[in-house]
């Protein structure tokens, strides 16, 4: 550093001094601005007649000036690709609408993407506010078949604005919710450490396979069934043993892709297999460990229902949450101090109880299941001492608080949205400086506690 600052000076002085020497304005006009210049050319006529030392300054002072190198701009096809890394499409489940779901006719370069829990039209104001250029909504706009792209309704008025925009659109919905380390896995994070399992496994991504068993008098009869069938499905993959309780025939196992079941059936009618005699069953894809829908977790440390509560609204940035006991649970009366805590994606300044003393021995939470959004289906009938979940009908929690399993609800969004900041972290180590990944601050739940 003191040999920079000696050299300015130094650089400084003989600048003056050939100023001095400069024996025109035009002269020296044409020293001050050149030597102010970014865009100088070491080569030029006027650079050359400067002092050697105002020359090297000259350099040095460009190349610390000049713009760092940018990387490349992105195409859709690439973030598409990036999102595909962090959650496969294929572990949505099939009655969801996931994937990119609004694509402009002129693609242009990803610098602006916008996460958002729900697309709304303040987020979509948001966006064209940003110029953003791609809208990673986690619960997809469009949902069910459109027939007409008309004003009166709020979603296809989305649609036509973000088409109008060019903003492209993608929702990965239960494809977050599948994936190990998703929504689910954060979620049940919030109450701490535990032994984690999956409550409805996810499946391998791959064509349905059928299996049929049927039984034929000798090899002799099985050779032209064998014919026929690699005939018509050259995917078909045969194999036959003997059964031992029928030593009369052999026992014969053909398994086949679900195009080629009806022919394959109609294949061994044909040849005398009788529909009486012919058993058909579908095979099972293998298990995607750690991926699926629903956590249930047996927790390191078991903690007391109003702990859980604080722990969640911690969790969760919210300030109020709805809890059932269940049949048999206390929640004993919380005495102690208020914590600070400011939320970074909003601002906000919540305060939460920190538990000094139950006034009453408390029900401990040791196994708590949780599932995102509305969590009824997966959750039913799973032992837990707690259910958390965003949603619950009114008859869903009377039946769950009669087994003596408590309920905390956070409100459908509440529970999936604090994940969008986890889903930015994991981006921006997949994207380039170029593109900037944003959280909305317009996106909200619709209800809140008044």
């Amino acid at each position: 550093v003191p040999y920079m600052w000696a050299g300015v000076r130094t650089t400084s002085r003989l600048l003056v001094s050939q100023l001095n020497r400069a024996q025109t304005s035009k002269e020296i006009h044409s020293l001050t601005c050149h030597s102010s210049s970014s865009s100088f050319s070491p080569s030029s006529s006027w650079f050359s007649s400067l002092h050697p030392s105002i020359r090297r300054s000259c350099l040095i002072s460009r190349s610390l000036s000049a713009p760092p190198p940018t990387s490349p701009p992105m195409e859709l096809k690439e973030v598409l690709e990036a999102l595909e890394q962090l959650a496969p499409l294929s572990l949505a489940e099939p009655w969801d609408n996931v994937g990119l779901l609004v694509e402009p006719s002129r693609p242009r370069p990803i610098g602006t993407i916008l996460l958002t829990n729900d697309l709304t039209e303040a987020v979509m104001e948001e966006a064209e506010g940003l110029a953003c250029d791609l809208i990673v909504s986690y619960h997809p706009p469009l949902f069910q078949p459109i027939k007409r792209l008309v004003q009166k309704d709020w979603k296809q008025r989305l649609a036509v604005r973000a088409l109008e925009g060019g903003i492209a659109v993608f929702s990965p919905h239960t494809s977050w919710d599948s994936i190990r380390g998703g929504v689910n896995d954060w979620l049940v994070a919030g109450l701490g450490s535990g032994q984690v399992c999956v409550l409805s496994q996810a499946l391998a991504a791959a064509p349905s396979k059928f299996k049929l068993e049927f039984t034929v008098r000798n090899a002799e009869d099985l050779q032209p069934i064998t014919e026929q069938l690699q005939k018509e499905d050259s995917k078909t993959t045969l194999t036959h043993s003997v059964n031992s309780c029928e030593a009369a025939g052999l026992l014969v196992s053909v398994s086949c892709s679900e195009k080629a079941l009806p022919s394959a059936v109609q294949t061994l009618l044909q040849h005398g297999v009788t529909s009486q005699a012919l058993t058909i069953l579908k095979t099972e894809q293998p298990p995607l460990p750690g991926h699926g829908q629903g956590r249930l977790s047996a927790l390191d440390q078991p903690v007391t229902v109003a702990m859980a509560v604080e722990k969640m609204k911690f969790h969760l940035g919210l300030k109020h949450l709805r809890l059932a006991l269940g049949s048999g649970h206390t929640l004993g009366e919380m005495d102690g101090q208020t914590d600070r805590q400011t939320d970074r994606q909003t601002d906000k300044v919540y305060h939460y109880i920190r538990v000094c003393v139950c006034v009453c021995i408390e029900s401990t939470v040791s196994r708590v299941a949780v599932c995102a959004g509305s969590g009824a289906s997966v959750l039913k009938g799973v032992s837990a001492d707690l259910y958390v979940t965003g949603e619950m009908s009114h008859h869903e929690v009377l039946d769950v608080v009669a087994r003596g399993t408590s309920v905390i609800l956070s409100d459908h969004s509440n529970s999936e949205r604090g994940f969008l900041s986890v889903v930015r972290e994991r981006l921006a180590v997949r994207l380039p400086d170029s593109v900037t990944v944003a959280v909305s601050r317009a996106d909200r739940d619709p209800l809140e506690v008044v």
